[in-house]
């Protein structure tokens, strides 16, 4: 995905929750609106999209309050020790999580934090962006997983992560 791409696919979220983008936009970035795909052009160039990014209204609506959102968790690796007192490695798949959004107000100013202590804010916004590719890639890869489970009659046990 191309950061024009991106930044079109997030403009376009927070839209859906109420972001008037060509009003912020014309008052933040150039007064002369053309249309959308040049406004992003104008956005992408120089890392202008910085101002997008950080602009409280635009976080307001992308962070929308209690509405559900859907991202990717990278995978993991980690160890820990079992029940013997041994320590043992534990590796984890990338997988899609599905979560209801906080009634806080303040959800919004925390991924503002975080979004300025990584190094790309385009990358931390990007794992709230969930591609129909990457549904249907996790949703297969979930159901191929689940299949030898399946096939051999055993039940699936919910794992205690604590």
């Amino acid at each position: 995905m191309t950061r024009r791409e991106l930044l079109r696919m997030i403009v376009l979220r927070a839209r859906a929750h109420g972001f008037e983008f060509r009003k912020w936009y014309e008052a933040n970035i150039e007064p002369d609106w053309k249309d959308l795909n040049s406004a992003i052009a104008v956005l992408e160039s120089g890392r202008r999209y910085y101002a997008l990014l950080f602009s409280h209204d635009f976080a307001r609506n992308f962070w929308k309050k209690g509405t559900q959102i859907s991202f990717i968790l990278p995978s993991q690796e980690y160890t820990r020790l079992d029940k013997d007192g041994k320590v043992v490695t534990i590796q984890r798949k990338a997988f899609t999580r599905r979560t209801s959004r906080s009634t806080s107000n303040t959800l919004w100013q925390y991924h503002l934090e975080q979004m300025a202590v990584w190094e790309e804010p385009l990358r931390y916004i990007r794992r709230f962006v969930l591609t129909e590719e990457e549904s249907d890639t996790a949703a297969n890869e979930s159901a191929s997983a689940a299949a030898p489970i399946r096939r051999r009659g055993l039940a699936r046990r919910p794992v205690n992560w604590c």
